[in-house]
């Protein structure tokens, strides 16, 4: 059975990197299936075979059985021609609502669809301040709430970015096939109603009653800065978590904690059966002899199950809770069942379990991290001999063993996920052992608990607990705030190659090897190539281009041998999300590019400058550049870190390793000029590697260009490639000015269905009729140049195709 699941996994995660789906695979998943059986009985004698046959069928099955369940995720569509249209829908609030500064984001159930087919789940935000609008109000929609809206729809499409977050996977693992917002009221005709306080289901109960515990949470807590903690351990909604406390969790490596983790659940799941055993045996304390019409081990193995069903239904059904709800559902069964089973076999039911029913769980690191502790855990516990304690023992020598084992499996559990870790995010914490065991103890003996109990309880019990609870929460934040501060807290590397994620695993197994292994110590020799890893970088006198997908926006990556310069942060999503901290910093982070020699903004708007606080917070940045106003966000965080900062100027120009940097625009008379708009001051940039050249013209228009083409020499403004000015505006790109640079290929950095309509029809025609290659980051993805002998051209979605990218 371990063998055949694990093919299983093996086959769900090989359908996962496929760019499209195979044919038939519900009739090739029955073939697999009706031919393994009486192959297994046939071979039942030969382990050997059985083994390899178990394992190829499994693998079959995954596969196709995920290829099944794709296909049918992926049949529900939103026709291209209903994109953008107002549509008139009917149906319920299928979700918690994430309320921000802007409105609210919810997932919603279709009902019933007026003048278009729209899939049965759609996900949409509700924003205030639309100008055609007749009301700005954004509804108070609550889980279960039937209502009638009228939307505007485009079907799944997220940036795509190397090492970056697959938006579009996401979406179809969650069942969105559509995505959009709530047109407010743009007629009498056609407004937004409320049609029924709740619509009894099962989904809608639970739903509600995670949106109550979260609105009696805050009511508690308002105004508390760690009141998204609390509402995170009570119902897994991690979204009021700042992006800073973030940032202290993940260099203490304590993330895992800020959720409903495994921990957690087996721990009420234990309070929960520990109590249930104890009412049981005293017959709740009644006369009646319980214990004799069925054992108390089974009521407490059926409470403890129940509590963490609940729990992890409240939790929002992550990967890591699964795990151990499926755990502790198999070890209930077999309870009940009077069975014996080990932890391997568990484990394995729980992967099997998992994966069945959502075969994208592969795709996100919880997943891998959840199941490689346990799997950490039992390779460092099976076979192996404990005494135990005797009979006799004082409370405080089983105190002690008790410390002492938990803070073997925290170091154990350390060690084993370091190549998984690097592999994952490209660091690892050097401070989370000492973080952990301060954390855990604390977050999952007194802040979990005093949490749900100020949750479930009335007030001011209530109200009392959950500020208690907030206070531990603070006081532990403000002494990880402390150790996430230490230089040494986080160990960066690249991501690592195949070769030596597996050499530093052998070297994992060999360090946590049993005691009387040979030189265990010597297991670290494996984790060499995987921690000392340089960034890779191209040879002198060619550079490497990476023109990200960050939307409607621009930041292109310019790297030479020895230095590397951003060219704009990409845009602001929302008050605290934007380019920097989506796309930018997790690709540096990835590559173990921990610092840029110099960061140019073109210009001060939010498309361009939007991440500039978030880049300069999270990554060392040698010197800055720009046509930023004073004043500007970026200036005040430059200044405040007494960093070199200047404003770009024509005659400006560097060498780095052979690879030439001519600033061309704007005049210095510029910056004073108030007359001017952000555009006319963008900073224009012409880099030239060899014979081949590449122009950054930001945001210029007609008036610029032809200022450039006036003061220019013959042929000074001749680039290979140009980086589309305007992202392809109508002020943009004239004719006179395309034919001066005279480029074989121009990219276009624009948003997905973006609301300027960029490149303009006419505008990209023009390219085209002047037999220029045209890229638009839109389609493509992230495009990478790498400037050598010739130009070679990587395009993201080209380059990383999956089944479910445009679907």
């Amino acid at each position: 059975m371990r063998i055949l699941i694990l093919g299983f996994a093996a086959g769900a995660t090989g359908l996962q990197m496929q760019a499209g789906l195979p044919p038939h695979a519900g009739l090739l998943l029955l073939l697999i299936a009706g031919l393994g059986l009486p192959a297994g009985l046939l071979l039942h004698r030969h382990v050997r075979w059985r083994c390899i046959v178990g394992f190829a069928a499994g693998v079959g099955l995954g596969f196709y059985w995920a290829a099944w369940l794709a296909q049918a995720a992926l049949a529900p569509q939103l026709a291209l021609a209903d994109e953008g249209r107002d549509i008139s829908v009917t149906g319920t609030v299928a979700s918690l609502p994430y309320r921000f500064e802007q409105g609210v984001r919810f997932n919603f159930a279709v009902e019933k669809a007026l003048g278009a087919k729209v899939p049965p789940l759609i996900a949409l935000s509700w924003y205030a301040g639309f100008r055609d609008a007749v009301t700005h109000e954004v509804g108070d929609v609550q889980p279960g709430e039937r209502w009638r809206l009228t939307v505007r729809l485009q079907r799944p499409h997220g940036n795509a970015n190397p090492m970056g977050f697959d938006y579009e996977a996401w979406l179809l693992e969650q069942g969105v096939r559509a995505t959009g917002y709530v047109r407010p009221q743009p007629s009498a005709n056609m407004s937004n109603l409320r049609l029924a306080a709740f619509v009894p289901g099962f989904g809608n109960v639970v739903e509600a009653s995670r949106a109550a515990l979260r609105a009696r949470i805050l009511r508690s807590l308002e105004g508390k800065q760690y009141a998204g903690v609390i509402v995170a351990l009570v119902v897994g909604d991690q979204r009021a978590i700042g992006q800073s406390d973030w940032q202290v969790f993940n260099r203490t490596g304590v993330s895992h904690l800020i959720s409903i983790s495994g921990l957690h659940i087996t721990m009420i799941a234990g309070l929960f059966a520990l109590g249930a055993g104890v009412l049981w045996r005293r017959s709740f304390f009644t006369h009646r002899q319980l214990p004799l019409l069925l054992p108390a081990q089974k009521v407490a193995a059926l409470a403890g199950a129940l509590a963490a069903l609940v729990y992890v239904l409240l939790a929002g059904f992550g990967v890591p809770a699964q795990r151990t709800l499926y755990m502790l559902l198999v070890v209930a069964l077999a309870l009940w069942l009077e069975r014996i089973t080990s932890i391997g076999h568990v484990l394995c039911l729980a992967l099997g379990v998992v994966l069945l029913l959502d075969p994208w769980a592969v795709l996100w690191p919880g997943f891998w991290l959840s199941f490689g502790a346990v799997a950490t855990i039992l390779y460092e516990t099976a076979g192996r001999i404990t005494a135990p304690l005797p009979e006799s023992a004082s409370r405080w020598r089983r105190l002690r063993a008790a410390v002492a084992l938990g803070a073997h499996t925290q170091y154990v559990v350390t060690v084993g996920l370091v190549p998984l870790t690097m592999l994952l995010f490209s660091q690892v914490s050097l401070v989370s052992p000492v973080a952990n065991a301060l954390a855990i103890p604390v977050i999952s003996l007194l802040v979990t608990p005093l949490s749900l109990a100020g949750s479930l309880l009335p007030a001011p019990v209530s109200d009392a607990l959950l500020l208690l609870a907030h206070a531990i929460v603070q006081m532990l934040a403000q002494v990880l705030e402390w150790l996430g501060a230490r230089r040494f807290a986080v160990w960066t590397a690249p991501a690592p190659p195949l070769w030596s994620f597996c050499w530093a695993l052998f070297g994992t197994a060999w360090l946590l090897a049993p005691r009387g292994w040979p030189q265990r110590w010597a297991g670290m020799l494996g984790w060499l190539p995987l921690l000392t890893a340089l960034p890779s970088s191209p040879p002198p006198g060619q550079m490497w281009i990476t023109a990200f997908d960050v939307g409607q926006g621009m930041a292109v990556l310019v790297e030479t041998h020895g230095h590397r310069l951003l060219y704009d942060t990409g845009p602001a999503y929302s008050l605290d999300s934007d380019g920097a901290s989506r796309v930018i910093v997790p690709y540096l982070r990835a590559r173990g590019i921990a610092k840029l020699d110099g960061v140019i903004i073109s210009h001060s708007d939010l498309d361009h400058a939007g991440g500039a606080v978030s880049l300069l917070e999270n990554i060392d940045v040698g010197w800055l550049a720009s046509s930023l106003f004073d004043g500007h966000p970026a200036i005040e965080v430059r200044r405040e870190s007494q960093r070199p900062y200047l404003h770009c100027m024509a005659g400006q120009s560097w060498t780095w390793e052979g690879v030439h940097f001519a600033m061309l625009h704007p005049l210095l008379a510029s910056h004073t000029d108030i007359s001017l708009k952000p555009n006319a001051r963008s900073c224009t940039l012409k880099i030239t590697a060899g014979k081949h050249a590449i122009l950054l013209a930001g945001d210029i228009e007609a008036a610029q260009e032809a200022q450039l083409l006036a003061r220019s020499a013959q042929g000074e403004l001749a680039a290979d490639v140009l980086l589309a000015p305007h992202h392809g505006s109508g002020t943009s790109s004239t004719p006179a000015f395309l034919n001066a640079v005279h480029p074989g290929l121009a990219i276009f950095q624009v948003g997905h269905r973006n609301r300027y309509k960029h490149p303009k029809a006419q505008v990209y025609a023009r390219y085209g009729d002047m037999g220029i290659t045209r890229l638009r980051t839109d389609v493509t993805g992230a495009v990478v140049l790498a400037f050598g002998e010739g130009i070679d051209v990587t395009l993201y979605r080209h380059w990383r195709p999956r089944y479910w990218h445009g679907r």
